[in-house]
């Protein structure tokens, strides 16, 4: 199993400020890659990149497209609560949506990225293209002249 490191974007000068860890800490943010958490890994040739997703319903809250080399994953969650008894009514409700895009190896073949969903986990699965053989080098030899 290797990591696979992948490059920031630079960002204008403008859009760089500062959020005090405070407030970081406590809103968990992580600013550079926003808030659809993912990791790559690579296992035994296949690329495998997983997202914690609780709470949503994978078949009516999340979709999962691959188009020009790019895996889009975009998931939508929303969660109510209602609670009445004799001294009142409450009602409380959290939702939002989420997109996160990965860029995939030159090569990968759309249709062999498969996908499961289990435990709040969605796990992709990309097998990469097997290496081609490399042409053999040939040494080319000097004349004097």
């Amino acid at each position: 199993m290797a990591l696979i490191r992948r490059e920031r974007v630079e960002r204008p000068d403008w859009f760089h400020f500062e959020v005090p860890d405070m407030f970081r800490r406590m809103l968990d943010l992580d600013w550079e890659s926003g808030w659809l958490r993912v990791e790559e890994f690579m296992d035994e040739g296949t690329l495998v990149v997983r997202a914690e997703l609780p709470g949503i319903d994978p078949d009516k809250d999340l979709e999962l497209s691959v188009a020009n080399g790019v895996l889009h994953i975009r998931a939508q969650r929303e969660e109510k609560t209602e609670k009445g008894d004799k001294e009142g009514y409450r009602s409380e409700f959290r939702y939002g949506a989420f997109v996160r895009n990965v860029s995939l190896p030159e090569g990968v073949n759309d249709d062999d990225v498969t996908a499961t969903y289990k435990d709040g986990i969605l796990e992709v699965r990309i097998p990469l293209p097997a290496e081609k053989a490399k042409p053999p080098v040939t040494k080319v030899p000097i004349a004097r002249g």
